[in-house]
């Protein structure tokens, strides 16, 4: 076991990362950078004893720096996580990979020449619902998985300039990743169409007719699942939606992303038409046992009680996009000091992000089918 030295890129959401690098007891030296000054120095002092860097040049000329976290704007995803590939550093990115098939054919290029890890910061795959649904899989709890949905709702208005009229499936992943990493298989072909209009100064930028796209996924293995995004112009509450259908059990996300998931059970067949089905809310466990010790008041957040540590980690509400942070956090930094792959890959991150790419090509083609390729 070693200490890596990690620089974080990108302090508005990023900044929820800062202190958990800066507390994980394998990270040497923690260096931040963000392009707003004002940011970058409020993160310096909040979080205490991290380096400023200068630029984002700064950071990949220096040798001391042995990993990259980037959460920075979309469009610059592709580009940056190449040039930290080729500097010679690990790259972390946040969602999504990339906006364009050539492009994450670029970043799997760039992986393969630096010999350096790469892992898409996939929130879902790490959430208390993600982690709950895993254990009734592994436990055989859903019986014959059936089908999958996923959804992610959300209002962009107000946000930077590049979100504005973006294709919704080109961030799809929230809605994607926890059917691909539940079928134990990958996207191959989607069907997809678009609906509604958008005000027109939110077309212009990326060509993009649609505030929602609704997909059908098909997987390798035979599963099927659907996905729907929305991103402008469409009232409904914030969700990021897991919904897990079985022959015996099913895990559906409650209806706002806060609700507590409800979980259904068929029961055995009686006399007369059909089976009892039973539909219990379920509050969900928090899952901070892998972790180390020193990460592990970051799976609550504020519902974290020092005093009486137990009883807090008991609960699963509360922490950054449910729990999941820290879990990225350390899978990243192991990844890089085991020398072995991270769980969400290229290979993984390309297949999600690609499977949202060509699910908005097919909408524009008005739900033509499109074959999702490998990386």
């Amino acid at each position: 076991m070693k200490n890596i030295n990690v620089a974080l890129i990108g302090l508005g959401f990023g900044g929820a990362f800062a202190p958990i690098y800066k507390e994980h007891p394998n990270v040497g030296e923690l260096t931040l950078f963000d392009t707003n000054p004002d940011v970058l120095k409020n993160t310096c002092r909040y979080v205490g004893g991290a380096r400023e860097a200068g630029s984002f040049e700064e950071i990949l000329a220096d040798p001391s720096i042995d990993a990259v976290h980037l959460v920075t704007p979309i469009p610059l995803h592709a580009d940056m996580t190449v040039a930290v590939l080729e500097a010679g550093k690990h790259c972390a990115c946040t969602v999504p990979m990339a906006t364009s098939l050539d492009d994450i054919r670029r970043i799997v290029r760039a992986k393969r020449r630096s010999g350096k890890n790469y892992m898409m910061m996939e929130t879902t795959l790490y959430t208390y619902q993600y982690f709950y649904a895993k254990r009734m899989k592994e436990a055989g709890e859903f019986g014959k998985i059936q089908f999958f949905r996923g959804s992610h709702y959300q209002d962009m208005a107000g946000w930077p300039d590049y979100w504005m009229g973006l294709p919704p499936m080109w961030y799809g992943t929230h809605a994607i990743a926890p059917m691909v990493g539940l079928s134990g298989s990958r996207i191959c072909r989607v069907n997809c169409f678009g609906s509604g209009t958008m005000d027109e100064r939110l077309v212009r930028r990326y060509g993009n007719p649609y505030p929602i796209e609704t997909a059908l996924f098909e997987f390798e293995n035979g599963l099927k699942g659907e996905a729907t995004r929305s991103l402008f112009e469409t009232a409904r509450l914030y969700q990021e939606g897991m919904h897990v259908f079985g022959s015996k059990k099913s895990f559906e996300w409650g209806f706002a992303d806060w609700d507590d998931p409800i979980v259904t059970t068929l029961g055995e067949a009686l006399d007369g038409r059909g089976r009892p089905t039973t539909a219990e809310v379920t509050p969900m466990p928090n899952d901070y046992e892998d972790l180390p010790e020193e990460l592990w008041h970051f799976t609550v957040g504020g519902n974290y009680d020092p005093l009486n540590p137990q009883d807090s980690l008991k609960k699963g509400a509360g922490a950054g996009h449910h729990g999941s942070h820290a879990h990225l956090v350390h899978e990243f930094v192991m990844s890089c000091i085991e020398e072995r792959k991270p769980w969400i890959d290229e290979h993984l991150g390309g297949n999600i992000t690609a499977a949202g790419i060509c699910a908005h090509e097919s909408a524009l083609k008005n739900g033509e089918p499109v074959i999702v390729p490998r990386f």
